[in-house]
């Protein structure tokens, strides 16, 4: 396993004879932390530790670019696991899209789904954006590099036929900064791909009157119906102030990844403290609740099973 950080050291040392520990330092990537991809690896992370003495495993996952980024970081081995777009798994298994000049990433394994994410497109009130036509002429945060946002944007924009021209402003703020910059009237708009309720959009409608904007229409259609990874997806009326009917998106599954690279072992008992303890997992974040165990072990899923991952759910009589 070339990937996961050890230290190892000698605990004792009695008639001459070392006795060792070793521990083993994984590593999660997740998103901004503001987003639930951050909450989704420190969730994760605070089970596995919980387990520490038992099977030596320590688990950090510390905010990154998110899907994109995280996928490479993987890849280069710089992190062990991370979290990612549906949309992007496929890519990067299949060398397609984004990851079309770099090749295929064929080590690339998936672990488990998580919760469902809609393309959410947020505007203030007086921008007078009730679609996402209306964005065209507009400033509009488009999110940062590296960021499932702002990749999911570019095909968005791809499908209609625009380009980042298209608005006054394409700015790239992360999602820690763009609720203020929305509540400053710095942007018109702002677009998320994230799991819903979310702390980043309760904040922008808490500090100035917006409303979250429909995105459908032929384009959005003929991209769901060409692509395995999208669904349409609904946000429920009443959820944020400012929008009390539900509002209609496309979206993708955020997904937990690895590589073929890292020990069976490991994500054995990664998996392991995740399912085992799936009461106290689902109470770490809103969007966990509706989560049910056979659906994550399929739904979003575009690469291999990694064998630790498949090996947990056979004990368990799911496949």
């Amino acid at each position: 396993m070339k990937s996961v950080k050890y230290l190892a050291f000698a605990a004792a040392m009695m008639g001459g004879t070392a006795t060792m520990a070793q521990e083993t330092f994984i590593t999660i990537g997740t998103g901004g932390q503001t987003g639930v991809y951050f909450v989704v690896g420190q969730s994760i992370c605070r089970l596995v530790n919980r387990g520490t003495a038992d099977h030596n495993l320590k688990c950090t996952a510390p905010s990154t670019g998110g899907s994109i980024a995280n996928i490479n970081a993987i890849k280069a081995g710089d992190m062990d696991m991370g979290v990612a777009q549906s949309d992007w798994q496929f890519h990067a298994f299949n060398g397609s899209s984004k990851f079309e000049e770099d090749g295929a990433f064929g080590n690339l394994r998936a672990v488990f789904s998580v919760h469902g994410e809609p393309f959410t497109v947020i505007a203030r009130a007086d921008a007078g954006i009730g679609n996402f036509d209306d964005l065209k002429g507009k400033r509009v945060n488009v999110g940062n590099p590296g960021s499932g946002q702002l990749a999911t944007m570019e095909v968005v924009l791809d499908a209609k036929g625009w380009t980042m021209g298209d608005f006054s402003l394409a700015s790239e703020l992360k999602p820690a900064e763009q609720a203020a910059a929305l509540g400053d009237n710095k942007v018109d708009a702002i677009v998320y791909t994230v799991g819903h309720p979310n702390g980043s959009i309760q904040e922008a409608v808490s500090t100035t009157d917006a409303v979250l904007v429909p995105v459908n229409g032929d384009a959005i259609d003929k991209l769901v119906a060409d692509n395995p990874f999208y669904a349409k997806a609904t946000i429920p009326g009443g959820m944020y102030k400012g929008s009390d009917s539900d509002t209609t998106t496309f979206g993708v599954k955020a997904t937990f990844v690895t590589s073929a690279d890292v020990d069976d072992e490991v994500i054995y008992q990664v998996v392991k403290a995740v399912f085992d303890n799936f009461d106290r997992f689902k109470k770490l974040h809103p969007a966990f609740e509706n989560l049910k165990e056979e659906e994550m072990i399929q739904d979003g899923l575009s690469a291999p099973l990694h064998p630790g991952a498949e090996k947990y759910y056979k004990e368990r009589g799911w496949m």
